[in-house]
């Protein structure tokens, strides 16, 4: 392995990078042909060698030396003249003629800058009108479509004309077109009123939207509809007369959890690139293990679906293809490449080569009479064998480097559980590995995309299809999203669920789809951060706080303002009669004439927060002590402490104030909220509050092990049950959503009573860190 290392290094690989690529079974041997093919003495060529042995396909693989001396020789200098060599060569079954190779990948083409000026003005011309109204946002759609008309030339140039061409059609980018930009505050004058309304930032619901992840990166390289080779030419001659050449997309969820933050990408991933080329998207329920799935996980699916703004072209379910799956699978055991096998699950994993990783063998059954597999199917299918006592693996390759090709189960006896719609008429179910690949078939896919834990199943999915000699889609992975500080695994979720760790599926706590629904998480800002992370083939990790980042943002935009008091300290203000009381119109949102308006009442007896009082002052803090005078929101005059009242512990629970209504009063420094005592008017508004942080206190609980639960977070939940509102909380339902200023962003929880006006509030986010926040 060092010697590996050291070539893999000297192609130009990272030392990280060659060690990682050294213990890849499947890749090293491709990626050291490579080099050897190509004859390389440093790492001048490096980067694309391993691109073609990355991304080479086993059609293909015979002509890997062809493909790796074209790169060496100056032949193929990008990616995308590797990506043509590769699917040239997947048709080619002797010898290559270098003509057409040539022709095919671009070799020798010279795109001269002229031609891109031109070609990329024209585009301009014929995009203007829209590139003016979504201005910089449609920048990755229009390079997508450049590289299309311009495919072999320099992408650096292509890329700077088109900045250029854009930039002198738009001018510089601004608010609009940078959602992150920080809005200079200025005190408003009426000269700069206007403009300041003139100049908006781009909205998250836009950026909800953007198709820039698809034609911009990895997406942007996937083959067309009609452009995936088959066994057979006819199998997509078939293929094209049933879809026209229609880009066909599914999202193929398990029943047997809630979907997850993950999901939200598979799902924009896969409905976003078939409606980006006037697709259609499949929902197809893989209901294959009727022991794991329940009708509540199917309902959920369709509803997280519904509530991002999908809707699937059909919802499907594998069981409703079991008898053609099984058809099938006794036409795989004639043709020699399926057996049924009788072996535990030690025994399968000795002959795999156990723990130590030795020498595989062929299964003892393997070899069996084609009648003989038949008959003992048919048994299996009738009951005759119990859970264990027999299963039906395919006849694959135990020498193949890849895992995938190890004989993996098609079907295996499972009785104890009627499934949820086919009730006990099968006492036999297919495996994903089987099943998977031939419902895409069955549907015509034209791109099954999904995460890259299935890369090394690529390989397995492509040998069904074509043992069976069936249409074959093209299976493409990238990377999965993680967040940090939370699980995203349905095994750990469901055994937080059903060991009471959490309240539910739909705990807000956990990154469940239900569950971020339910703390208040919009589908325009989960839709706008998986969107603008991109989609690579790289897994990654993100903090939490940059989708909190997206919700903020939107909540800012769309919800109404209230005042909320989580902890209430009464302040009484004595220079006001008894009875006095004052209906203020105060707006929903400020400077938002749309929003509307709603009334509160302002009496003599308040409610503040109990951090807004210090008994002891401190020159920095700018809010309510003995003697200090402050500001209250929406009220013309301040209110200066005169007294404070403590109970026999000696704990302060009311607070004497004066109205500073009459004279000159200096203006205050700071503002605060209130809520005043108004049985008339029902206020205030007694609400249970939640506050919620991270799950866990480690940032990788799965790095744990089995020790993972032991970093949960004790203080993840913190509830104030006897929090105020004020009044323009009556009427707010299940999932309504406002800003309690000062404080930060609520939804309005499903454990309320809202027939007793019994409210739950649960925090979404908080307001944006600000330095003075605790003057």
């Amino acid at each position: 392995m060092d010697e590996l290392v050291a070539l893999f290094q000297k192609a130009g690989l990272s030392e990280v990078k060659a060690k990682e690529t050294a213990s890849n079974k499947k890749l090293a041997p491709k990626f050291e042909q490579a080099i050897q093919a190509g004859d390389v003495v440093d790492g001048t060529y490096g980067a694309l060698l391993y691109n073609l042995a990355s991304t080479i396909t086993p059609k293909a693989l015979s002509h890997l030396p062809y493909i790796a001396k074209a790169i060496t020789s100056g032949k193929l200098q990008s990616s995308d003249q590797v990506s043509a060599a590769i699917k040239f060569c997947e048709k080619v079954d002797g010898d290559i003629s270098e003509t057409a190779f040539n022709k095919e990948c671009g070799v020798g083409v010279t795109v001269t800058v002229e031609e891109i000026t031109s070609s990329i003005s024209a585009l301009m011309s014929e995009k203007k009108a829209d590139l003016e109204t979504k201005r910089y946002a449609m920048a990755g759609q229009l390079l997508g479509l450049v590289k299309s008309r311009l495919r072999w030339a320099d992408q650096k140039i292509v890329k700077d004309e088109l900045d250029k061409q854009i930039l002198s059609i738009l001018g510089p980018k601004d608010e609009r077109d940078n959602p992150k930009a920080k809005k200079k505050e200025t005190k408003p004058t009426k000269e700069a009123a206007p403009v300041a309304a003139a100049v908006q930032a781009p909205k998250v619901a836009e950026m909800a939207k953007s198709t820039r992840f698809i034609f911009e990166g990895e997406l942007a390289r996937l083959h067309k509809a009609g452009e995936n080779p088959q066994i057979k030419p006819e199998l997509m001659k078939e293929h094209l007369a049933r879809t026209k050449g229609r880009v066909i997309t599914r999202f193929p969820p398990e029943p047997n959890g809630f979907l997850h933050i993950g999901h939200a990408k598979a799902i924009n991933v896969n409905f976003g690139y078939a409606a980006a080329f006037n697709g259609i998207t499949y929902l197809r329920y893989d209901d294959t293990n009727p022991e794991a799935e329940e009708e509540v996980y199917f309902t959920a699916i369709l509803d997280t679906i519904r509530w991002l703004g999908y809707e699937p072209y059909k919802i499907t379910h594998s069981s409703d293809y079991f008898q053609r799956l099984y058809d099938l699978a006794v036409d795989l055991v004639k043709r020699d490449k399926a057996y049924v096998c009788h072996c535990t699950g030690e025994q399968m994993h000795a002959d795999r080569g156990g723990e130590a990783k030795g020498p595989r063998r062929e299964c003892v059954h393997r070899n069996r009479p084609i009648e003989e597999s038949l008959a003992e199917f048919e048994k299996m299918k009738r009951g005759d064998y119990n859970e264990g006592e027999a299963i039906l693996r395919m006849k694959m390759d135990m020498q193949n480097p890849n895992p995938q090709f190890w004989d993996l189960v098609a079907y295996r006896v499972l009785k104890t559980t009627p499934h949820f719609r086919t009730g006990r008429d099968w006492c036999i179910y297919p495996t994903y590995d089987y099943t998977h690949c031939l419902v895409d078939s069955f549907e015509d896919i034209t791109h099954s995309l999904c995460t890259t834990e299935f890369t090394l199943s690529r390989e397995s999915y492509y040998w069904l299809v074509d043992a069976l000699e069936v249409y074959k889609p093209v299976q493409w992975e990238y990377g999965r999203l993680n967040l940090s500080y939370t699980v995203m695994s349905k095994r750990k979720l469901k055994r937080l669920v059903e060991e009471k760790y959490v309240s539910g599926w739909d705990d807000p706590r956990l990154y469940t789809m239900a569950g971020i629904r339910r703390r208040g998480f919009t589908a325009e800002a989960v839709n706008a951060f998986v969107r603008e992370l991109g989609v690579t083939t790289a897994n990654t990790i993100i903090g939490p706080e940059r989708i909190d980042n997206f919700v903020r943002d939107h909540l800012n935009e769309v919800a109404p303002r209230l005042m909320l008091v989580l902890e209430p300290l009464k302040v009484t203000i004595t220079n006001l009669p008894e009875d006095h009381l004052e209906e203020l119109v105060i707006p929903n949102k400020p400077r938002d004439d749309a929003m509307g308006t709603h009334v509160v009442p302002f009496t003599r007896t308040l409610y503040i927060e109990s951090s807004d009082f210090r008994e002891e002052d401190d020159p920095n803090f700018y809010r309510l002590a003995p003697g200090k005078t402050v500001g209250l929101l929406h009220i013309p005059h301040p209110i200066t402490a005169t007294e404070v009242v403590k109970d026999a512990n000696g704990k302060v629970v009311e607070i004497k104030a004066r109205y500073e209504n009459a004279g000159n009063t200096k203006k205050p420094k700071t503002y605060i909220h209130w809520i005043a005592e108004s049985p008339k008017h029902q206020s205030p508004v007694k609400v249970e509050t939640r506050l919620y942080s991270s799950l866990f206190t480690h940032e990788n609980p799965s790095s744990l092990k089995k020790e993972w639960l032991s970093a949960l977070n004790p203080d993840s939940l913190i509830s104030l049950p006897e929090a105020f509102c004020e009044v323009g909380i009556l009427g707010y339902k299940n999932e309504d959503k406002f800003q309690a200023v000062r404080t930060g962003y609520f939804c309005v929880d499903k454990d309320s009573d809202f027939e007793k006006q019994r409210y739950v509030l649960n925090r979404t986010v908080t307001l944006k860190e600000d330095s003075k926040k605790d003057k």
